[in-house]
């Protein structure tokens, strides 16, 4: 697993258009070694921002979209059609600008779909294994290039809270979440192991008031109480910082 290494810009605009230049260089070069890329996505608003800076961006076109999994490291529990939900929030982000195959993106169930989180969470770890078939892997899981999460103020990445039991979790890689103390509470969410499975993983944090949270993560405060503090990528960690939240 790689360290944290830090980039911190000057606001949130330019973060999300760095981030952006980022993303589309890590999904063209997997491209060009093996003819397809991966990406999952984070909601809140600056992976929001960053979706929706790609999708403007030329050099999109350097990307062929049909060749690109997209997966979600967390999702509310709630009707398919929320507008909470990030899988809504990314098709209104990106809206017909990237030509991807509606095959290889990969939202979590919602409760259309199921009775329970748990329910959900069930299913996505069955796509995510139909997926690493496909590409023929040998485990259950299929690559992920690059994971991109946000951090709350109280330090949690996707659903994990701290104080939760789910942010200790080894063995599963997706968990139905009831407790969230963020509403709604019903949530599915990818565990640690699963998270720090893809190839790079990036922090992407704006806003004075996440500062606090940032600094415990950089200190490396134990996982329970800042789980952002447990995210590390297998190539690289970043965390890409405007200057408000990196406390400059």
């Amino acid at each position: 697993m790689s360290e944290p290494e830090t980039v911190v810009h000057p606001d949130a605009p330019t973060l999300a258009e760095a981030t952006a230049g980022r993303v589309l260089d890590v999904l063209a070069a997997a491209q060009e070694e093996r003819g397809e890329a991966s990406v999952v996505l984070t909601g809140g608003g600056m992976g929001t921002a960053v979706l929706a800076a790609v999708a403007a961006s030329p050099g999109r076109s350097a990307v062929d979209w049909s060749r690109v999994d997209v997966w979600w490291s967390d999702e509310r529990f709630t009707e398919g059609a929320g507008a909470e939900r990030n899988c809504v929030q990314a098709a209104g982000a990106v809206g017909g600008a990237l030509a991807l195959d509606p095959d290889r993106v990969h939202c979590m169930s919602s409760a259309d779909d199921f009775a329970s989180p748990e329910e959900a969470a069930e299913d996505y770890v069955r796509e995510l294994a139909a997926a690493a078939a496909r590409e023929g892997r040998d485990g259950p899981l299929p690559r992920f290039d690059l994971s991109l999460l946000g951090l709350g103020p109280d330090g949690h990445v996707a659903s994990l809270f701290p104080g939760l039991p789910h942010v200790h979790e080894e063995r599963a890689t997706v968990l139905g979440v009831r407790d969230s103390p963020k509403p709604p509470p019903q949530r599915v969410s990818m565990t640690l192991p699963l998270i720090n499975a893809a190839e790079r993983v990036w922090l992407l944090v704006a806003g004075a008031e996440k500062a606090q949270a940032v600094a415990a993560v950089r200190a490396g405060a134990p996982v329970g109480h800042t789980p952002g503090a447990g995210v590390r990528g297998v190539q690289e960690t970043l965390l890409l910082l405007a200057r408000d939240a990196a406390g400059a």
